[in-house]
């Protein structure tokens, strides 16, 4: 069985570091060896001459003083002598074992200034640590800038996109506005298109609201027992109208009194926008199956539904904020391209994770939340709701 700290990461530097204080004492022994045995004869003539010259003696009173107060003390003087060498060996292991935070330093100069961090091979752990936190921090840096790129698109397509639909509402008020005498069948035509139009334009402010507010506000968890299967019954329920336009319907697989613990107003976002997303892009005519499975520790739920195939490089994209799988900024589906995000943050805060498949028409998102939330996910951020985001 290894030891502790060989297996810390730091085994060679701990070695190194043991290795130099123990050669501290043979050292200092060696240098008083050294010393004594070498220039021990001069340096007792030396004392001899600085007693004559300091206390104004002759050579023989200086060498008794010497022999009295000097050599038949010689034990204690080389304790000193010996205790004088350790803290010089210690003074200088201290400058050794400076460099180790001299090369932290430079490392983390480097790591600010973005460069490959390098170190002798004692530090290769704290090397490798400090390259990984370069690594994590280019990536969110990345991730940040392309989050932005696409939130700063996404403010120009949907002021783009306000300007059409505003354009018909004014322009077909003005019309009823001007024309009185309109017959009564083509004023209702107008008002049912400048309805429409309205509508259009209330869903692309709501993104606007959405954009401006994602991911500013802090709360906590409101934490209770949740009865998954009745919260999919009333979700099936209310998507029941969006369905019926394309002929779809869902189908639920889900145990009686199935229960999960956690925030039933932030879950049922989640499930919101993965049905949402569901809805929009099946087949028409087709089925959406909802499943869900409990172990002893976790719960999963998966939503499968049939439609066209994603790409696998869009498919890891899809949960990246302001991500659209449409490249046509004005269709029914394509919104802020939040709701997948949001959904993501919300099971993350959970202790659970979300993923998508999409293989031969067939695509699943499955949702894993834990049956019990541990301590420390009592606060998170707050997602904006998300469900009219449409986010493929």
């Amino acid at each position: 069985m290894k030891i502790k700290w060989l297996r810390s990461g730091y085994g060679k530097l701990q070695r190194k570091i043991f290795l130099q204080i123990l050669l501290m004492i043979p050292g200092a022994w060696l240098l008083f060896f050294l010393v004594y045995g070498v220039l021990g004869g001069k340096i007792a003539n030396a004392c001899v001459r600085l007693i004559q010259l300091f206390l104004f003696v002759d050579y023989e009173k200086a060498l008794f003083i010497y022999q009295y107060y000097i050599r038949n003390h010689m034990e204690m003087f080389i304790e000193i002598f010996f205790v004088l060498s350790i803290l010089l060996f210690f003074y200088l292991s201290l400058g050794w074992f400076l460099r180790y935070f001299r090369q932290i330093d430079r490392g983390m100069d480097d790591l600010l200034a973005g460069k490959e961090i390098r170190m002798s091979p004692e530090m290769e752990t704290m090397e490798r640590k400090m390259n990984q936190v370069r690594g994590i921090l280019e990536r969110r840096q990345m991730e940040a800038k392309l989050a932005e790129k696409r939130k700063d698109e996404m403010v120009m397509y949907l002021a783009h996109d306000i300007r059409t639909p505003l354009t018909s509402v004014i322009g077909y008020l003005s019309l009823l506005n001007e024309a009185w005498d309109m017959p009564e069948e083509q004023k209702r035509k107008y008002v049912k298109i400048t309805l429409e139009k309205g509508y259009r334009l209330e869903e692309l402010v709501n993104e606007f609201f959405e954009i401006t507010r994602y991911n500013l506000q802090q709360t906590s968890l409101e934490t209770d027992e949740i009865d998954l299967s009745y919260m999919m019954i009333q979700m099936a329920d209310e998507f029941y109208p969006v369905l019926w336009e394309k002929g779809n319907t869902v189908e639920l697989q889900i145990p009686e009194e199935l229960r999960v613990e956690g925030d039933g107003a932030k879950l049922a976002r989640v499930f919101q926008n993965i049905l949402k997303n569901a809805a929009a892009y099946s087949t028409p005519g087709t089925v959406i199956t909802v499943r869900a499975e409990k172990t002893e520790e976790w719960v999963q739920i998966s939503f499968e539904n049939r439609g066209r195939t994603i790409p696998e490089e869009k498919l890891n994209a899809i949960f990246d904020r302001f991500y659209r799988l449409d490249d046509a900024r004005v269709t029914k589906t394509g919104g802020a391209g939040l709701g997948l995000a949001i959904a993501k943050e919300i099971v993350k805060i959970h202790g659970g994770n979300i993923r998508a498949e999409s293989a031969e028409g067939t695509t699943v998102f499955t949702v894993e939340l834990p049956v019990r939330l541990t301590e420390g996910m009592e606060c998170a951020e707050d997602e904006p709701d998300a469900s009219n985001d449409g986010k493929l």
